[in-house]
């Protein structure tokens, strides 16, 4: 996925800011405030808070 549009991304729900993670083949966009993981697929971000993972409070992504 292109950097430059990582970094126009951001959280549908509160705007803020996403974190991108990979884990093993997979590619997910973390949002820290909202506790969301939005999947990215053939490298196209998935952005539909009703698609996205939620991630519990105690979760590693989360961490700064």
């Amino acid at each position: 996925m292109d950097k430059r549009l990582l970094e126009l991304l951001v959280c549908p729900l509160c705007k803020g800011p996403l974190h991108s993670t990979k884990t093993g083949e997979s590619l997910e966009l973390i949002c820290r405030a909202d506790r969301l993981a939005y999947a990215v697929r053939d490298g196209i971000p998935l952005m539909l808070p009703e698609e996205a993972r939620a991630l519990p409070p105690d979760d590693a992504l989360l961490e700064s």
